[in-house]
């Protein structure tokens, strides 16, 4: 990536001014299976005066990538780093997966105009409703 696109878009990855924040005041705390990296600051303090705590993604800025258990971090649920509240992984527990709505691996059912499909003719049970009635 250039370092035009760095300077002037926020949605590919973190921006110059966030990079650098974090490299100046942020603490790196850990980072994720995607390759998310998620950073906190005892300096800084949010309005309720929690510590600072942020995430530069690996890839498109896309909050649906971080986990489960580092969005309980982020949001103050525990102190701790995710690892340390997190139980052994189960045997029938798959790997995660993006939302794929707006793509093309998304979800359409038969019948989606997306699909060519048709609606199925209503077959008489259905009653339309009328204000004067």
């Amino acid at each position: 990536m250039g370092i035009l696109s760095k300077i002037f878009t926020w949605w590919n990855g973190a921006t110059i001014g966030t990079s650098l924040w974090s490299w100046r005041h942020g603490e790196h705390v850990g980072t994720d299976s995607a390759g998310n990296k998620y950073y906190r600051s005892s300096k800084q303090k949010t309005p309720q005066g929690y510590e600072k705590r942020w995430v530069i993604y690996s890839g498109s800025n896309d909050a649906s990538y971080v986990p489960a258990e580092w969005h309980g971090w982020l949001h103050h649920s525990y102190d701790g780093v995710p690892e340390s509240h997190l139980p052994p992984p189960r045997i029938w527990e798959v790997d995660y997966t993006p939302n794929a709505t707006g793509t093309g691996e998304a979800y359409l059912p038969q019948g989606a105009l997306q699909r060519g499909g048709k609606r199925a003719r209503a077959t008489g049970d259905y009653e339309a409703w009328s204000p004067d009635a």
